[in-house]
């Protein structure tokens, strides 16, 4: 019996595929390292060493990517205690500088290839790489993604530790064992609300959540782009390389294991092109356990890599590679797709491709759907990928995705999800992911606020998950914000200085964007300009929260070709608002209650004292170089 025959023959094929976790909180480890024969100089004396510890957690999530980064920050931020767990030295997963993968999200919606750009916690990830990060080193934007963590409050940030085993009882999680490798050390985390933005999903697959792999037929969800039968094929996993010009002739001799590549049997869209910055398609899929074999992906994708570089080198048909010469190559393979599990609903191909409104949606995407080919590099007569469609505007994704459905306290972000293999071909992006994950990140803290679960929100809270998400600056497509808390909206008066677009008034209409065609928001005409909003009857108010322009049409994220052009841009926003300060009337005089001369964000916030006032008025400055300032939401609050 072949390996796939073996497979298929046993239990994990099937296609929900629960393993459930029955450990005691006391189990793992050995207890005791009685054979442990240390002896420490300094003191001489003998002894074992302890090194386990139990730590508790209103909310704990599972892998440091991007979705994890996300929701992590998003709990903590809204008030819930979190800890963020990471097996890497570095956070960003994909998009870390052991990758270095593109974030991208909705980056190209056709036909100019205009984004649709993610906001919230993900914004201001990128944002704060544009102002610190202007060099564009991969090893730095792994520390501002480790800056940008540690620096908020609430959260705690543990490297280099895997959940291995989750600790159940019935079908809540009541703990997670870790092992944390640099240390030696069996960490159990307790939590009462868990999120696996791990990828591959070790933690809710030891829960026994319920999951599956492979690709679904056509008949399960009426999906064209499935195959006639389900099978077990799973996208590949990438090893990228990049190169540099050396200013003369660069000489390469493949190692004695590469592979060679084999140009006259491959798929013509299998090209070249920007081979300096690493070439996508060298991958390798599955139609078994993708998990178990990969250590033998990874060692075929070293041989694989190798072989097209030499390829690249030393075939003739690549001239422009003469003086290049390999300065990194990424050891870690970059993974598409593994489980995926189930939630009260999964998302499918007709979901995207119909832009189902769904009353719960919490994140969004517009990603093509970019199913790679089944074998990867090791199916050369396909094309690489077969971007079966390319999307004109963004769908929606459903918070009922986002959790499981058979365990009672845990949620998902990421590849993850509950969806089939052809939603995952879009919604895998990671600026997509980062919406799924401050989606459950703030869900999770709303549970604790609660004291309930995922389901709950979806049944009973979600108009108020939907409200949070909105007021932090998160986009729902279709899904205008209408908080009765924010006084704003009830405004008797909202005007400001002469406007080139827009009207002030468009300020509290719940739109944070100007959206598939339809203008919401103000711009001024020429700086400095001003907005007001007043009040017949004074209103106590301590918070003033400000939505300004970054231009979402256009991609900040990192690229290796620091492109520049309509629809990227590799700074800051010119666009971004620099400077300004409110005022508020008390008494009939104007008195500041807040400036920022230096402001690094889209959503900006004022606190202060709580105030009798009749008016608020916001006096823009500076921005980052554009000539006129554009706002597209004010907010204001008492407490």
């Amino acid at each position: 019996m072949n390996r796939r025959d073996m497979f298929k023959s046993s239990a994990v094929a099937a296609s929900m595929v629960p393993i459930i976790g029955k450990a005691s909180e006391d189990s793992g480890n050995p207890e005791e390292r009685t054979t442990d024969n240390w002896f420490q100089v300094g003191t001489g004396q003998r002894g074992l060493p302890d090194r386990k510890e139990t730590l508790t957690f209103d909310v704990a999530v599972l892998g440091g990517g991007i979705a994890g980064i996300c929701a992590a920050v998003s709990a903590a931020r809204n008030g819930a205690k979190t800890v963020l767990v990471q097996d890497r030295p570095v956070l960003g997963g994909n998009a870390s500088s052991e990758m270095r993968v593109h974030l991208n999200g909705v980056t190209h919606l056709k036909p100019d290839n205009r984004a649709e750009r993610e906001t919230g916690v993900i914004e201001e990830l990128l944002l704060h790489n544009r102002f610190n990060n202007k060099q564009e080193s991969w090893p730095v934007w792994d520390h501002l993604l480790y800056d940008f963590v540690i620096s908020e409050p609430n959260l705690e940030l543990i490297l280099n530790t895997q959940a291995t085993e989750a600790v159940m009882n019935g079908s809540t999680i009541v703990a997670a064992k870790c092992w944390q490798l640099t240390t030696e050390t069996q960490i159990t985390i307790r939590a009462a609300q868990f999120i696996d933005c791990s990828g591959d999903g070790l933690l809710a697959a030891t829960a026994g959540a319920l999951y599956r792999s492979g690709r679904e037929g056509k008949k399960e969800f009426g999906e064209r782009y499935a195959p006639d039968e389900p099978d077990g094929w799973q996208m590949g996993a990438t090893l990228l390389m990049h190169s540099e010009d050396m200013g003369k002739p660069m000489p390469f001799q493949a190692p004695s294991w590469a592979i060679p590549y084999e140009a006259e049997k491959s798929h013509p869209k299998r090209k070249f092109k920007g081979f300096q910055n690493g070439i996508w398609w060298m991958e390798v899929g599955s139609d078994g356990d993708i998990i178990g074999e990969q250590e033998e992906i990874r060692h075929k994708l070293m041989c694989y890599a190798y072989g097209v570089w030499d390829y690249i080198k030393n075939s003739g048909k690549v001239p422009e590679a003469e003086n290049h010469a390999l300065t990194w190559v990424q050891s870690l393979p970059g993974k598409r797709e593994s489980r995926r599990f189930i939630g009260d609903y999964i998302l499918h191909e007709g979901d995207l491709l119909n832009h189902t409104h769904f009353e719960d949606a919490v994140g969004y995407g517009g990603w093509s759907l970019d199913e790679h080919n089944p074998g990867g590099i090791e199916n050369l007569k396909e094309p690489p990928s077969y971007f079966h469609e390319h999307f004109h505007k963004v769908y929606e994704i459903p918070y009922r995705s986002l959790y499981s459905k058979n365990i009672t306290n845990l949620s998902f972000a990421g590849r993850n999800i509950s969806q089939t293999h052809i939603a995952l071909s879009s919604t895998r992006l990671m600026a997509t992911c980062a919406t799924m994950g401050m989606a459950v990140g703030t869900a999770a803290a709303l549970c604790i606020q609660k004291k309930c679960n995922p389901r709950d929100i979806a049944t009973r809270h979600i108009n108020e998950l939907q409200e949070q998400l909105l007021r932090d600056d998160a986009f729902i497509p279709h899904r205008p914000a209408n908080d009765s808390r924010d006084l704003a909206r009830k405004a008797d008066l909202i005007a400001a200085s002469s406007s080139v677009s827009g009207d002030a008034k468009l300020l509290t209409d719940g739109w944070s964007r100007d959206f598939e065609g339809v203008e919401h928001g103000w711009e001024s005409h020429g700086l400095p300009a001003e907005v007001l909003l007043e009040w017949e009857e004074p209103v106590t108010l301590s918070r003033v929260e400000i939505k300004c322009d970054t231009n979402v049409k256009r991609n900040i994220m990192m690229r290796k070709d620091s492109m520049v052009s309509k629809n990227f841009w590799n700074d800051v926003p010119v666009e971004l608002l620099k400077s300004l300060d409110v005022e508020a009337r008390v008494n009939g005089q104007w008195v500041s209650v807040g400036s920022n001369d230096d402001n690094r964000k889209r959503l900006i916030k004022f606190n202060f004292d709580p105030i009798r006032t009749s008016g608020i008025r916001i006096n823009l400055k500076e921005t980052y170089g554009a000539v006129n300032a554009k706002l597209f939401e004010v907010r204001c609050y008492e407490t």
